[in-house]
């Protein structure tokens, strides 16, 4: 069975009240080594929460994450980056503020790595810290979920659909009841130190492949263009994005800081940054080992919740919102991803590597908006084998001397292998460094 999980509202429960009462500042006692999130600014990187005199709350604009079809609205409030005054490998989060019945509120925190990399993100709780290799940089991201919306009888549907029908029958008062949202005041961050030097955290942090796990996995395609997906993005008609059915692999809009490359049985591959949760589930990220996953830790490594609910009738067939689950979806793709990305022409069973799992090297696709073709040589006359989308990470396997070209960043004739016979010329990738010769 997976682990049952509290609420977020009872799992911060030493830091949160019930009822919202305003409360002078500093009412959450700060450890050394502590520091109080500035909760007061709200800028482009932000999504679906507004602040009140350093009170944050979700906006009524906050968006329903497109591929997780929840009727439950979110947000996020990305802060800036804490340099610690020694390594830490272990950062608590305390809250205070107001959470409705059925609302939620967490602190996900990530660390800064070496090459401008970052861990993934992890949750932060007064009674379990988020677990992190020892890092001198830190930041957080608040994450608020409205309580789930209503139909008229009192109905919480999980699934945005109202009524017998599925229809979106108006309630009593003309209009949909909108879930009620938390309030926060306060959040205080305290780092700490429990493994010695050189530890790594957990097992995850050793043996991984240089480009990261690599799992197959059903892909659907997400279409709903038009609807917003859980870091803010309005999608696009032949979009190019992937959703995970956790946020720990969310990257913040308009930046691929959390990759995955995803190649297809006909050999053609495309990194695309993920900007969405879905399909299914929010909490499985299935690419990480039992003692660092979050839920469904009694699953084989890399294997999605969802499909072993359609698969073996794993947790009686049904996601994590009860819902029952009618395909093992792992993945969603948007639709130029789908399309002419991987030129797919039905969902399918594909191989995806979780970039930022990796180890090696890794470079930015600095294309100014349009995907980059990549190629089986390096030369634009080499036959293309995928996309490469804008923002995207792409780990850089070696170097090799191929056609002299002019990209956003010059005129050079290096090409970078960023998978066994795909190129991509390195004056279109940003932060790349020496490489070894292919």
């Amino acid at each position: 069975m997976p682990r049952r999980r509290l609420p977020v509202t009872l799992a911060v429960a030493a830091a949160l009240t019930s009822t919202f009462a305003a409360s002078p500042p500093g009412a959450v006692a700060a450890e050394a080594g502590a520091w109080r999130a500035d909760l007061s600014i709200v800028d482009s990187d932000d999504v679906g929460v507004t602040s009140d005199g350093g009170s944050v709350r979700l906006d009524r604009s906050a968006p329903r994450p497109a591929s997780a079809r929840t009727a439950q609205r979110s947000g996020y409030l990305l802060l800036a980056p804490h340099d610690l005054a020694a390594p830490a490998d272990t950062v608590a989060a305390a809250v205070r503020g107001h959470v409705p019945e059925g609302a939620e509120v967490a602190v996900d925190v990530r660390g800064a790595l070496a090459g401008g990399q970052w861990t993934e993100w992890v949750e932060a709780r007064p009674d379990a810290p988020a677990a992190l290799p020892a890092v001198r940089t830190v930041q957080a991201r608040l994450h608020l979920t409205a309580a789930a919306e209503q139909d008229a009888s009192g109905e919480r549907r999980p699934d945005g659909r109202r009524g017998p029908s599925g229809g979106q029958e108006p309630g009593a008062s003309g209009e949909r009841e909108v879930g009620r949202g938390p309030v926060v005041d306060e959040v205080v961050l305290t780092p700490s130190t429990t493994r010695p030097p050189g530890e790594p955290a957990g097992r995850r942090a050793a043996g991984i492949p240089p480009s990261g796990y690599s799992f197959r996995v059903f892909a659907t395609r997400e279409g709903l263009v038009g609807g917003t997906t859980a870091n803010g993005h309005v999608i696009t008609e032949r979009d190019h994005f992937a959703a995970l059915p956790s946020r720990r692999g969310l990257a913040t809009k308009d930046t691929g800081t959390y990759t995955v490359q995803v190649c297809a049985a006909n050999g053609r591959c495309e990194w695309a940054p993920v900007w969405d949760v879905g399909p299914w589930n929010t909490r499985d990220d299935h690419w990480n080992l039992a003692d660092t996953r979050e839920m469904w830790q009694d699953l084989p490594h890399g294997k999605p919740e969802a499909q072993a609910a359609h698969q073996d009738a794993y947790n009686g067939g049904k996601d994590q919102f009860g819902r029952q689950v009618a395909n093992p979806a792992g993945i969603d793709l948007a639709d130029g991803t789908f399309w002419d990305g991987l030129a797919l022409t039905d969902n399918s069973w594909v191989t995806v590597t979780y970039l930022w799992t990796g180890t090696g090297p890794a470079g930015t696709v600095a294309s100014g908006g349009l995907p980059l073709e990549v190629r089986d040589g390096p030369a634009t006359t080499a036959p293309p084998v995928g996309l490469a989308v804008d923002k995207a990470q792409v780990r850089a396997e070696c170097g090799i001397t191929g056609e002299v070209v002019t990209g956003s960043q010059g005129t050079s004739d290096v090409w970078v292998r960023v998978a066994a016979g795909m190129y991509l010329a390195k004056v279109n990738l940003i932060g790349v460094p020496e490489l070894p010769a292919c």
